[in-house]
């Protein structure tokens, strides 16, 4: 199973905190100044104009997999006329790359995929550019998080969990600072009414390790990182921050069915360059309505675990909206931005 944890905000220390900033700016001028976008053919796309898609991190994380199952998809039905570069444009938990998208304003070929630390960082990284200024094509997805314990934990189940808590605050670990491993355990525990202390790991395998050693209660985690340890019974899931249980974690509640909604999820979406022409948002929103429907579609979701939530055009603007106003909330109330 192929990581996502790329896709999170890892920073630790102020130096690379003081990092992301600097690439987030030098991200503004990663395009030339002289750059002018192509004007829009009479019938968008052209055959000849090659659709620059700018994945955000290295190659081999979830969002690069995203980005490069839909371009597959695309390619298989013959649904773009044109060539498509994919290039990785890493650096500053996604900073470098969405600041050079940000920088094509008005490109009707400029393209890129999102994940969490696309609402994440901009809250913590003096980038030039917020999760609405884009265009936004699509939500496609969302990548939710599992709570789990030892395999051999007395604890059975969230009620259990939930009872042990109030009586003496766990150690419930993430993968990075600030970002989604972070708020979802925050949110859970302000609504079910327990506090606990964050454990902060650079990666999911020290996390687990850490969990599986007992120097851990529970932890937190993408159902696809963990799956294998879920199914040998070394980690018990409990529940499931989504809406809805993917079919890998059959049996296990929702955070929204015991009564709990956080109303948190890591948008997995498509966005072009800002002021993109109308032309060419209303043509991939239309062939991302095909793309959804095909069945290697279906199997990207159940393979990477992940939830179909699937928004349009204006309404995913609104979305990344909400969700960037709802963790800046959370995280300036308990400290971990200004």
């Amino acid at each position: 199973m192929q990581t996502k944890r790329e896709d999170k905000m890892t920073t630790t220390n102020e130096s690379q905190s003081g990092w992301v900033r600097a690439t987030a700016i030098a991200a503004a001028f990663a395009v030339p100044a002289a750059f002018a976008a192509p004007a829009i053919a009479q019938e968008y796309p052209s055959p000849d104009e090659t659709l620059d898609w700018t994945i955000a991190f290295g190659p081999g994380g979830g969002n690069d997999i995203m980005a490069r199952t839909i371009i597959e998809i695309l390619n298989t039905y013959d649904l773009y006329p044109g060539d498509i570069s994919a290039e990785n444009r890493a650096g500053g938990s996604g900073a470098v790359g969405w600041g050079y998208l940000y920088a094509q304003s008005g490109n009707p070929y400029g393209i890129s995929t999102t994940s969490g630390s696309f609402v994440t960082t901009p809250l913590q990284a003096d980038t030039p550019w917020q999760p609405e200024d884009f265009t936004p094509v699509a939500l496609l997805a969302t990548d939710d998080l599992v709570l789990v314990v030892n395999g051999s934990s007395e604890i059975e189940t969230v009620e259990e969990f939930i009872a042990a808590a109030q009586e003496r605050p766990m150690n419930i670990g993430g993968t990075g600072t600030v970002n989604v491993d972070f708020i979802v355990p925050t949110l859970f525990a302000q609504r079910a009414g327990f506090e606990f202390d964050y454990v902060s790991f650079n990666s999911m395998s020290e996390q687990t390790t850490a969990l599986l050693s007992d120097a851990l209660d529970a932890m937190v985690g993408n159902p696809g990182e963990i799956l294998g340890l879920i199914e040998s019974g070394e980690l018990r899931p409990l529940v499931f921050s989504g809406q809805n249980t993917p079919a890998a974690l059959e049996g296990v509640p929702t955070m929204a069915e015991l009564g709990y909604d956080i109303g948190v999820s890591m948008p997995r979406g498509l966005i072009l360059a800002p002021d993109a022409p109308a032309e060419a948002q209303e043509w991939w929103i239309n062939t991302m309505q095909q793309v959804v429907e095909t069945p290697e579609w279906d199997e990207y979701i159940a393979s990477n675990t992940l939830t179909p939530t699937v928004i349009y055009g204006e309404d995913f603007r609104t979305f990344l909206e909400n969700t960037k106003n709802g963790f800046e909330e959370v995280l300036r109330s308990v400290g971990a931005i200004d």
